[in-house]
């Protein structure tokens, strides 16, 4: 039983504005990266949703990271059908796109050659991870209008099609996956074409919240997302920073518990990634350092 902890990202201007975690003498990219994979053995690429990741940069953090050291990379934000401004595209994929005119683009805006090329970039930059075995999992968060329907399940499937070869993990924000009847069939789903499912730990009474189901689809690896349990910011409007939506710090009581389930999750595969999405200030790398902390006592 392999259990990993570590954070949502190293690098967020919120962490590093904070002075928390990082020492006075650590200002550069590399040193950063350098010092964070001193304290933990796993992070989340958080950036990769934002813009397709440069296999330069990921060259890079294999350089940077000591040997067993773990990635997870979040899936670019299109192929998990959020919206995505034209200029957040490369050049070239942009003027063949040609002129658009709207905000954002969506993943049926584009032609099936530009997507498959999309797609094609996205692999490409992901095998210098592979290649060192420092890549854990690609993340595949979905939207809240994301909801349980069968054309959605139909564009998992593709979406694990095209990246077969990779663990991909799949993380919902629609409680309709998980509501009665529909909770088996998605882990099902998920079972049988070799799916990761999230479990995440988050605020409750909401359409775009979903339970804590600790439940494995994969004998190879589980994932636990940790994002925190602030009811009153989870949809919230009008935040100077995402980061404020994650403002919360698990107690110790909260983290005993939290790690109790880890145990008995990760007693059922290979490998567990756990993740603390509370990227508040230094919340995160706090918690994350707090539960190593428990889990080697345990």
């Amino acid at each position: 039983m392999m259990i990993l902890v570590g954070t949502a990202s190293w690098a967020d201007k919120n962490l590093i504005d904070s002075g928390l975690f990082y020492p006075a003498h650590v200002k550069t990219p590399s040193d950063r990266l350098g010092f964070y994979a001193g304290q933990f053995p796993l992070v989340e690429v958080d950036s990769s949703y934002y813009a397709l990741l440069s296999e330069r940069n990921a060259a890079l953090w294999v350089e940077r990271t000591p040997p067993g050291f773990l990635f997870d990379v979040k899936s670019f934000r299109l192929f998990t059908q959020h919206q995505t401004p034209p200029n957040v595209l490369p050049a070239d994929i942009r003027a063949a796109l040609g002129p658009v005119g709207k905000k954002n683009v969506y993943y049926r805006d584009l032609p099936e050659e530009l997507r498959g090329e999309l797609w094609l970039r996205f692999r490409s930059a992901l095998k210098p991870l592979k290649e060192a075995s420092k890549l854990g999992v690609v993340l595949f968060q979905f939207p809240p209008w994301f909801v349980y329907r069968r054309s959605n399940f139909e564009h998992i499937a593709v979406c694990a099609q095209l990246m077969e070869g990779f663990r991909i993990a799949v993380e919902f924000r629609h409680r309709s996956w998980f509501e009665d009847k529909h909770c088996e069939e998605t882990l099902e789903f998920e079972r049988s074409r070799g799916l990761t499912h999230v479990v995440v730990d988050e605020p409750q009474g909401f359409a775009n919240s979903i339970p804590s189901i600790w439940e494995i689809t994969s004998s190879e690896i589980a994932v636990v997302r940790l994002h925190g349990r602030n009811r009153e910011a989870w949809n919230q409007k009008g935040f100077e920073s995402s980061t404020d939506r994650f403002n919360y710090l698990y107690s110790a009581d909260e983290l005993r518990d939290l790690a109790d389930s880890i145990q008995k999750l990760g007693a059922r595969t290979r490998e567990t990634h756990v993740l603390f999405n509370n990227n508040f200030g230094n919340f995160a790398q706090r918690n994350a350092a707090d539960l190593q902390h428990l889990l080697v006592k345990h």
